[in-house]
């Protein structure tokens, strides 16, 4: 009994002369360890990105819309105030056209094929506000990869091209591709991997939600929502 109470007491005594609260700034002394060995802990950030502005530049692919085949060219620009909290503006030109699903449909399996819908879009821009949550170290074949977790929510402009006209002039003769604009609401999840204190790899998924009238029935004014995914890879660099 009196050697259990004296293993308790120590253990009481022990946490209370700890200093158990570890912040971003807290270091760590592992000096009794072999010297030549490193120590990080998760707490310590390497990379900061409090009070910097960057820029992103890469490409990707579209991951939406059954009958087209698209790709992209974006551009990225933001600003964090504090480690989680930041702005971005985006810029995307996109390049579409039919795929091989749509020249399918339209030959049909016995030469008597219909009409795919479809919408290509041509470019969009957008603003978002950021918010970084997480930050990880990752060991990975005795290399560490520090990276962020960005997502954002904001407004985004987009123009694109569908053949509504086509539709409605149940495919007969010539048409013209009609050329729309709409607002959407948007928002992004980004990964940042860094390569170096400027340097970083970004991995984004980009949505975008627009209202629009529906081609069900081209006779009404009645809008459905619709939804656009770009798939982007960039290489950025932190000012």
């Amino acid at each position: 009994m009196i050697k259990s109470l004296s293993f308790v007491f120590i253990i009481f005594i022990t946490f209370f002369n700890m200093n158990v609260i570890a912040g971003e700034n807290s270091h760590y002394d592992f000096s009794w360890l072999d010297p030549d060995k490193e120590i990080f802990v998760l707490q310590n950030r390497t990379y900061q990105k409090d009070g910097h502005a960057y820029i992103n530049l890469g490409g990707g692919f579209t991951a939406s819309g059954a009958f087209v085949d698209s790709i992209n060219m974006q551009g990225r620009f933001g600003y964090f105030f504090t480690e989680e909290l930041g702005v971005e503006f985006l810029y995307s030109k996109n390049s579409g056209k039919e795929n091989d699903t749509a020249q399918s449909v339209r030959r049909g399996p016995d030469g008597s094929g219909t009409i795919p819908f479809r919408r290509i879009i041509d470019q969009y821009y957008g603003a978002y506000f950021l918010w970084s949550p997480f930050y990880a170290k990752v060991n990975t074949f005795n290399k560490i990869i520090y990276l962020d977790w960005i997502l954002g929510v904001g407004y985004a402009y987009m123009t694109e091209t569908n053949n509504t006209n086509e539709l409605g002039d149940n495919g007969v003769g010539t048409f013209n591709n009609l050329s729309e604009s709409h607002h959407s609401l948007s928002w992004d999840i980004g990964l940042k991997f860094y390569l170096s204190s400027s340097f970083d790899i970004r991995l984004d998924l980009t949505a975008l939600h627009y209202q629009t009238p529906s081609v069900v029935n081209l006779d009404s004014e009645d809008k459905s929502w619709f939804s656009h995914y770009d798939v982007s890879l960039s290489l950025g660099y932190k000012f």
